[in-house]
């Protein structure tokens, strides 16, 4: 096999040392500089938002998809049939179902289970809305939130309660509740 020998060009001296490129780079830092304090001059809103003070929750879109919750129904009953599609459907798999069973002598025994334990591990969660497209129940909603904080991984893990908690209620027929069914 033969060798080819390539030949590398020669640089001029601004090439060498970077000069040309410097100044490209500082063009457009100042365009941007000068486009900034116009901006200022002409008061126009700026754009920057002091994340803290200010928040976006007045300006999120209708279509903004926040972190999964569980809601119950207006009569504060459960709405998840442990089913386990959420589980099953979660790309990053962040939901972790436990079914239990409903006592016999309950009055929506008809249901058979609902969730033993049930957890969502925020840290992994991609709040892509499958799990709410995929649950039959309507029980669990992403909410408006994108602010979802925590000192260790175990507090960024909710369970069932804090899931409930966070969720509220949700009016509406419930297929799990229907009498008619």
């Amino acid at each position: 096999m033969a060798t080819i020998i390539v030949q590398r060009p020669k640089l001029a001296w601004h090439e060498r040392w970077f000069i040309s490129t410097l100044l490209k780079g500082l063009k457009i830092t100042v365009g941007h500089g000068i486009k900034t304090f116009l901006q200022i001059a002409g008061r126009k809103p700026k754009v920057t938002m002091e994340y803290p003070e200010q928040k976006w929750d007045d300006h999120l879109p209708d279509h903004y998809r926040g972190a999964p919750t569980l809601v119950t129904d207006e009569h504060d009953r459960e709405r998840c049939v442990s089913c386990q599609l959420c589980e099953f459907i979660c790309p990053p798999k962040a939901i972790k179902i436990i079914p239990g069973e409903i006592p016999s002598d309950d009055p929506w025994a008809k249901v058979e289970k609902r969730p033993k334990e049930f957890e969502i591990d925020m840290i992994r969660c991609i709040y892509c809305g499958m799990c709410e497209e995929v649950c039959p129940e309507q029980a669990i909603f992403l909410r408006k939130d994108y602010a979802i904080t925590g000192l260790s991984r175990k507090e960024m893990v909710h369970n069932k309660k804090r899931l409930y908690e966070i969720g509220g209620q949700r009016v509406g027929l419930v297929n799990k509740w229907n009498e008619l069914k």
